[in-house]
């Protein structure tokens, strides 16, 4: 667990280690049979292309991510032999070049039909992130609903859930941490110059689902405040009888 002491300027430079610029969060069951990436699975691919679509139309940036290897063996479409995050992060193209262009990302994932979508957090109209493993997630989720906080989509994977927010800038940020007593190091923030895998996208750790789904239709999907998720996903954490806060 991460203590917030001292002056301002020690909040801020401690919140460069929050912010994961490779900090996608992966969910779900792999699909039976196939080798993990989508191919052979023409429902899947075809789910992803349209994900990403869908996406573009409210806005939000995207672009496909690296693919991770065949299930069972490991390895990313990206150079690094030992890439930690297999298919969850960019590669070709980099992250600058996300985009809601109907026509560039109709192309990407007409070319990538197996490609993670990965949404560039924080730029434009998109959301931001709030992102805590999944026991403690499932519990700052329950508090919140019982608390009568309306929240916005929810992403999951075995092991961690995003909750996805509004747009905040670093600065206000800071101000909600350092007003906390403790951050544990497991809580982290998928800002402006982040990312985050979507659904349907199969990465390296499995398929990521929604727990709590867009609303559906052709408008953005509503948002709540980040104020609103800090303060409950740190409780989460540091409440009594949490196990390995920071894992």
């Amino acid at each position: 667990m991460r203590e917030i002491l001292g002056k301002r300027r020690r909040l801020l430079s401690l919140l460069s280690g929050l912010f994961p610029g490779s900090g996608p969060v992966a969910a779900g069951r792999r699909p039976a049979g196939g080798d993990g990436t989508g191919a052979g699975r023409p429902f899947v691919t075809a789910a992803t292309a349209e994900a990403a679509a869908g996406f573009a139309r409210w806005g939000w940036p995207v672009l496909p991510g690296a693919v991770p290897g065949p299930r069972g063996r490991g390895g990313c479409s990206c150079p690094d032999p030992d890439c930690p995050s297999p298919g969850a992060h960019p590669f070709e193209p980099g992250l600058l070049a996300a985009t809601h262009d109907a026509r560039m990302v109709g192309w990407w994932w007409g070319e990538r039909p197996s490609a993670p979508v990965l949404l560039a957090t924080g730029e434009g109209a998109a959301p931001c992130a709030v992102s805590l493993p999944a026991v403690a997630a499932a519990r700052a989720v329950a508090e919140l609903e019982r608390g009568g906080t309306r929240l916005g989509p929810v992403v999951a994977s075995p092991t961690r859930w995003a909750l996805l927010v509004r747009p905040y800038s670093l600065e206000r940020l800071g101000e909600l941490l350092y007003a906390q007593d403790m951050v544990p190091g497991s809580l982290r923030f998928h800002g402006r110059g982040g990312y985050l895998a979507l659904p349907p996208s199969v990465t390296g750790q499995g398929r990521v689902r929604w727990v709590r789904e867009p609303e559906p239709g052709d408008l953005a999907p509503w948002l709540p405040d980040v104020e609103r998720v800090v303060g409950a996903a740190v409780t989460a954490l540091t409440r009594p009888g949490v196990g390995a806060p920071d894992a």
